[in-house]
């Protein structure tokens, strides 16, 4: 009898396995000359080659399927279990055109207003897109997940998340902590988008890999970009130098969406906002896209869009 011991990799074994091991009884009972072992992430299989060979490919079919859409059911596995692979294919095919990512207990990511399917498809065709609009009209969420989606079609080798360290009113000198420390909640909302689509224990590993890395604007410095999703965030808090060091980091197979409210200026005044600048100096630039969001592209609670129509009236007068 003939031993092969599988590892799974960037995924929960407890969450592919199921309660009680109901993933594996499932296979044991499609699979009754081999013999399985879970031990930890491990699968340890017994049996003869041939269908040895046919298991590792049904297993590896659930694995992706995993991977796509973050769960499994008994329905799910016995269909990839006994389909020939061109019905999974098909399904994510249909899926594909509306849902950019599947993510944490399966929730369906996709763009939920026009200007939002305007920045997935204008990244479909370029390689650079600013999203400028206020807050709360999803888009860093929506760049965020376009992220996501084309780390896990291999399309990009790793995500860069970035915001300029400019403060809304508040020291970071004056908190406590080590760098990290202090950074970490000015880079909450890029880690609670990520939470949305990516399970925490592939998350951790990503990000301890360096296959998703967010830090400050400050760090890109000096660096090449390459085979890489990056997105600056709060890009309107960039200075010239800072933006124009941020652009100028673009390397091979790269795609970069700048992001940023144009009304939420925390720089010092007279200072001018890099963001701005580069929305002029760069509109007619082929390859580089622009999308500007509105009151209608809200997707927070339905007073947001009142503060922000109550605010710009204003803020006009």
């Amino acid at each position: 009898m003939n031993e092969r011991i599988i590892e799974l990799t960037e995924i929960s074994p407890k969450d592919f396995f199921g309660a009680h091991n109901s993933t594996i009884e499932q296979l044991k009972r499609y699979f009754p000359k081999i013999k399985i072992v879970a031990r930890g992430s491990k699968l340890k299989i017994y049996g003869e080659p041939d269908i040895l060979d046919e298991f590792e490919t049904r297993l590896d079919r659930l694995i992706k399927y995993f991977n796509r859409y973050n769960k499994l059911d008994e329905n799910s596995i016995e269909r990839i279990l006994t389909s020939n692979g061109n019905e999974e294919k098909t399904v994510a095919a249909r899926n594909a055109k509306d849902v950019l990512v599947h993510g944490v207990s399966g929730k369906l990511i996709k763009a939920q207003t026009e200007n939002q399917r305007k920045m997935v498809s204008l990244m479909q065709k370029n390689d650079m897109l600013f999203a400028v609009g206020p807050a709360g009209t999803g888009k860093t969420y929506t760049a965020v997940a376009l992220a996501v989606k084309a780390l896990k079609e291999k399309e990009v080798r790793r995500i860069i998340l970035t915001r300029p360290a400019v403060e809304s009113g508040e020291n970071l000198g004056f908190l406590p902590g080590d760098l990290k420390e202090k950074l970490d909640p000015y880079m909450q909302p890029l880690y609670d988008a990520l939470r949305d689509m990516i399970p925490h224990e592939k998350l951790e590993s990503h990000i301890e890999k360096g296959v998703i890395q967010i830090a400050p604007l400050a760090f890109m410095r000096g660096r090449t970009l390459d085979n890489a999703f990056v997105i600056l965030d709060e890009a309107q808090n960039t200075t010239h130098n800072q933006m124009k060091m941020f652009l100028t980091r673009m390397g091979k197979n790269a795609k970069f969406i700048i992001t940023g409210d144009p009304g939420q200026i925390d720089l010092p005044r007279k200072q001018v906002s890099g963001l701005k600048e580069s929305l002029l100096a760069l509109k007619n630039i082929e390859g580089i896209e622009q999308v500007y969001l509105d009151d209608k592209d809200v997707v927070r609670h339905r007073l947001v869009k009142k503060i922000i129509t109550a605010y710009k009236s204003i803020e006009t007068e």
